[in-house]
């Protein structure tokens, strides 16, 4: 194994440890689509929820249940009818409803203890029924009312694991049938979560199954890693037009994805960091999604998951290791801990969940000139468009600073840089102190922008 192999493993490990620092003691909410327990790949996600557990995150389980009571009502020659995702019966359908909520927890918690993992089951959801509205009367479907925050507190606290059946109870005990991904999200908002996961079968937002707006912030091989609330509410009004064009199983399944965005947006909105759109057909999709930058799902968030600021001291380990591949490269010249110290100041970073991604530094000159210099960018991260983001912020800084004009040196980036309108210029036309520095067999060229 050669110095870049350890290296880029021991970088997938420090991500690791970090998102463990992160994350830890936060708790996420986990909605799983009841395809997925019928799935060869159930066990496997039950293990990783173990782990994420063991890691130090608090879990919270709401596994849907539609497909098991399909089955029972079926069995049992009762009709209902689907209106605005609830499901109308009539009341001797409801103990039907409620024995196949129960028999999927059932299951769930069945699962968790073949790991040694305690979870309980519980009653923690008030709900009253939907009456009738526009003319609809909704039967047994019901609405959430309370949910009692403390009760399940107490059961994260003691290491257990909730488990939250898609059934509500009125004051009176009456049993109302209630959305799980409703309940789910619900639940997100009312616990603090961090993190509300929905773990769906074959749910990939990718440009084969969504038109992908043309100005979306992250995309990696034509699909989408991560959307913020503006993206996402462009997203859903796109592909919900699109949809109407779309064959008839297409489009419910289109549907049923913009249903799921739509709940991200109301969770973000009201104090949710952070909701993931998984494909539970992927093995290892969970872990994958906390414990890296760009897991195998789609993640909606706020306004703060990634961004531009000043360097600190402490960012200065980091920074020699991005940096280094480049400097190994002979794309940027060499700098040691000393020369960060230094010149700290001149240094502005684009972090992405507390990881360094890219720098780059800006400096200025007696004679009114300003370098901007050792711009690197992780080849991991260079599809997010934070290059050509960094080079633009240090324009405009050199610009209120009232510089003359910006000047780069580079030996095999200067295609790149002239897409921000470089020209090329002479090396006598740069700062004195700097053409001190250049040399004929490094043989950089100098490119400039006037301000």
């Amino acid at each position: 194994m050669d110095n870049s192999e350890v290296f880029h493993k021991a970088e997938q490990i420090r991500d690791v440890i970090r998102y463990l620092r992160l994350f830890k003691g936060s708790t996420a909410v986990v909605h799983i689509d009841d395809t997925i327990i019928d799935s060869p790949y159930f066990a496997s996600h039950i293990r990783d929820l173990c782990l994420i557990q063991e890691a130090g995150l608090k879990i919270i389980i709401v596994p849907g249940a539609r497909k098991r009571i399909n089955e029972i009502l079926n069995q049992a020659n009762i009709s209902w009818q689907m209106e605005n995702s609830c499901r109308i019966t009539d009341e001797k359908a409801m103990p039907l409803i409620k024995m196949a909520a129960f028999d999927v927890s059932n299951r769930v918690m069945t699962s968790f203890a073949a790991e040694k993992r305690t979870a309980v089951i519980g009653n923690w959801v008030r709900a009253r029924g939907k009456g009738i509205n526009l003319g609809v009367d909704y039967g047994t479907a019901g609405e959430i009312d309370k949910i009692q925050v403390e009760a399940v507190n107490s059961v994260l606290d003691n290491g257990f694991i909730p488990i939250f059946p898609c059934i509500g109870w009125s004051i009176s005990g009456k049993p109302y049938n209630i959305s799980s991904s409703q309940l789910a999200t619900a639940l997100a908002v009312k616990m603090k979560a961090d993190k509300l996961f929905f773990l769906t079968q074959n749910t990939t937002i990718n440009a084969e199954n969504f038109v992908i707006p043309p100005n979306s912030t992250f995309i990696k091989e034509k699909s989408i890693p991560a959307m913020n609330l503006q993206e996402v509410s462009s997203f859903i009004s796109l592909n919900e037009s699109a949809s109407q064009t779309f064959e008839n199983d297409k489009k419910d399944f289109v549907l049923q994805t913009l249903s799921l965005l739509r709940m991200a947006l109301s969770a973000c909105r009201t104090g949710v960091s952070r909701v993931h759109i998984l494909n539970g057909s992927f093995n290892g999709t969970l872990p994958c999604e906390i414990f890296s930058d760009f897991g195998s799902g789609t993640m909606i968030y706020e306004d703060n998951y990634g961004g531009i600021r000043g360097m600190e001291l402490d960012d200065i380990p980091d920074i020699l290791n991005l940096i280094r591949p480049f400097v190994e490269e002979k794309i940027l010249l060499p700098r040691t801990e000393n020369d960060l110290i230094e010149q700290y100041k001149d240094y502005t970073v684009y972090e992405l969940d507390s990881g360094i991604r890219a720098c780059a530094a800006l400096h200025f000159y007696d004679d009114g000139q300003a370098e901007i210099a050792a711009v690197a960018v992780d080849n991991n991260f260079t599809h997010l468009g934070v290059g050509p983001k960094i080079v633009n912020y240090l324009i405009d800084k050199a610009r209120t600073m009232n510089a003359k004009r910006v000047f780069v040196l580079t030996t095999r980036t200067a295609d790149w840089f002239e897409q921000f309108g470089f020209v090329p210029c002479t090396i006598d036309s740069l700062p004195e102190k700097r053409r001190a520095k250049w040399t004929p067999e490094r043989g950089s060229k100098a490119l400039s922008f006037y301000l």
